[in-house]
């Protein structure tokens, strides 16, 4: 079986990316053999077009209700459930799978097509393409193109296969908005040595790129009556943060975990400002406050607390419940607190509250309760024997959000990068605003905090003739309340898109939906019942109308008469 052809096409427009990835393949055998395509995708990007042509026919895959989808497929198939398509394979990817037997001297060619939003992380946004095509390819090629109107500030490109023989086989354009990557290797350029058939190309490409910034009041595009508003002020002033560390030294956080835990604060403390206020709580089946309340992050604070974290070590049950409602009453009686500050609590656990109260639903509603949304609660979960859902409810239903931490050598770091990412608030209460009568299916349009290096984005559709869109931001910063304005000429803007021949022309359409299903879906998590199956059912219709596989959906794959007919594409979602 012989990949003869493998290309990765990515158009990046405005953040939106979008990927095709073709592979040819032909049986060189004289019998029959199984030809496979397997690929890894980010996984917050959607699959939204499969197919297979073998000799010539196509066999396209068809999105449906999950439901009804797994339905079909139950009775096609009565020997029992496949594995399905899809799976997550690590911290950034999934995998998607399939194979079909095809006849000697038979050719069949895979193409599978995915979107995502690019999310600015620290000051950047990642296209990440995993490349393993497991023998060398005669012709192969990953062409990259990005056209962000607001122009490029920065871009780079790496991998972690890249030798110099490869590197000759990179080409980067670059201009004022647009940037062009071909990566085009021989088949000699993708040997291990010249003696041998294996290849190089094993591991992730990746490029990186930031945008320019003029406008305060963020940067307006649209196409075809959808609007989306990108929102990423820079230099102001950061707020004071008020942080409570929670952490768990449950028996299960012996070892390793702990150590590690251990080495991320102790890097986190460094980087504390000197008006942030700070404190411990470390918990097993007891909660042990390091100090009764806030300390300032002051140098002597700090050693002291170095001090307290090489101490650190675990045993013990988990009481979750009492260690969090002991933060939260810490923040409430905290005394000479800055101002305008920003108060959040950390929680670090490796697995399921065990002392106390262990209900999941009644210490949800607990923290809900006492949070009442007037601080932001972050859960990070160790490995997998934490629930991630119930860390991913608690975190979403007050103001945070939720991550897992991998076992791996380099979790410190990944703690450490956590931090960075929410160290830097810079606006609170940012409330965007847009002519009410005017817009239809906006998105999310308020948020509690804004760190810098990441940004905001709002979409929506234009319903009268407007010949201006006006927006205004009201927000507040660590010295003063702000409002920007900003008036968006929509001929103008309309215009910029117009003569780009690459550009799919619905992006900022297919956008719009893409976000709306992934906040429909962020929301539904933390929702009651009742309006969890309403937000369900909004997020159904949108990804059955753009045809999106999301955790609602289903891929059905049909293949040739005689082998296992039907097979189904399923979204896997982090809380399994």
């Amino acid at each position: 079986i012989e990949i003869y052809r493998l290309h990765v096409d990515c158009k990046v427009t405005s953040r939106f990316a979008h990927t095709v990835i073709t592979s040819k393949i032909v049986n060189r055998a004289n019998e029959s053999r199984e030809a496979t395509f397997e690929v890894e995708l980010p996984k917050m990007a959607f699959i939204t077009n499969f197919s297979m042509s073998i000799d010539g026919k196509m066999y396209p895959g068809i999105i449906k209700e999950k439901a009804s989808a797994q339905k079909e497929y139950d009775t096609a198939v009565s020997r029992g459930q496949s594995a399905g398509l899809v799976k997550i394979t690590g911290r950034k990817l999934e995998q998607f799978h399939v194979s079909v037997s095809i006849a000697a001297a038979s050719k069949v060619t895979f193409e599978l097509m995915y979107e995502e939003l690019l999310q600015r992380q620290l000051g950047k946004f990642e296209l990440l393409i995993k490349v393993a095509p497991k023998q060398l390819v005669k012709h192969f090629q990953i062409d990259v193109h990005i056209f962000e109107p607001q122009g490029i500030s920065f871009l780079e490109t790496n991998s972690t296969f890249m030798t110099n023989e490869l590197t000759e086989a990179l080409t980067k354009v670059q201009s004022e908005t647009k940037a062009h990557i071909l990566f085009k290797p021989t088949v000699d350029q993708q040997k291990i040595n010249p003696e041998l058939d294996e290849t190089l190309l094993n591991g992730d490409f990746v490029v990186r790129y930031d945008v320019k910034r003029g406008a305060t009041a963020g940067d307006i595009q649209i196409v075809n009556g959808y609007f989306v508003h990108y929102f990423a002020p820079r230099e102001m002033p950061v707020f004071p943060k008020n942080i409570i560390f929670v952490i768990d030294r449950s028996g299960s956080m012996t070892g390793r975990k702990i150590e590690q835990t251990r080495d991320a604060l102790l890097k986190i403390l460094q980087d504390l400002r000197p008006e942030d206020h700070f404190t411990f709580i470390t918990f097993n089946n007891k909660v042990v406050e390091w100090k009764s309340s806030l300390l300032q992050a002051t140098a002597e604070n700090v050693a002291s607390a170095a001090g307290f974290v090489q101490t650190l070590s675990a045993s013990g049950g988990t009481d979750i419940n009492r260690a969090l409602l002991t933060a939260v009453s810490m923040l409430d009686e905290a005394k000479r607190l800055p101002e305008r500050s920003v108060s959040m609590i950390i929680l670090l656990t490796d697995g399921q509250p065990t002392s106390g109260e262990s209900n999941v639903e009644v210490i949800q509603e607990n923290i809900q309760k006492a949070v009442n949304g007037k601080y932001a609660l972050f859960c990070l979960g160790f490995g997998f024997d934490v629930s991630y859902k119930f860390l991913e409810k608690m975190a979403l239903s007050n103001g945070g959000i939720a991550r897992r931490i991998y076992e791996n050598a380099d979790a410190a770091l990944q703690l450490q990068g956590f931090y960075q990412e929410v160290a830097t608030p810079i606006l609170m209460q940012i409330d965007m605003q847009y002519p009410e009568n005017a817009i239809e299916g906006l998105t999310k349009n308020n948020f509690k905090l804004f760190f810098e290096g990441s940004e905001i984005i709002v979409s929506g559709k234009i319903t009268n003739e407007l010949d201006i869109l006006p927006i205004e931001i009201k927000a507040q910063s660590h010295t003063s309340d702000l409002t920007f304005k900003e008036e968006a000429n929509v001929k103008e803007k309309e215009q910029v898109f117009q003569n780009q021949s690459y550009i799919f022309g619905n992006f900022i359409e297919r956008l719009w939906a893409y976000l709306t299903i992934q906040q429909l879906l962020e929301k539904s998590i933390s929702a009651q019942e009742e309006d969890q199956k309403t937000l369900e059912a909004q997020a159904l219709e949108l990804s059955l109308q753009y045809s999106f596989v999301t955790p609602l959906t289903s891929m059905v794959v049909t293949k040739p008469t005689g082998q296992q007919q039907m097979e189904l594409a399923n979204k896997p979602t982090e809380a399994g």
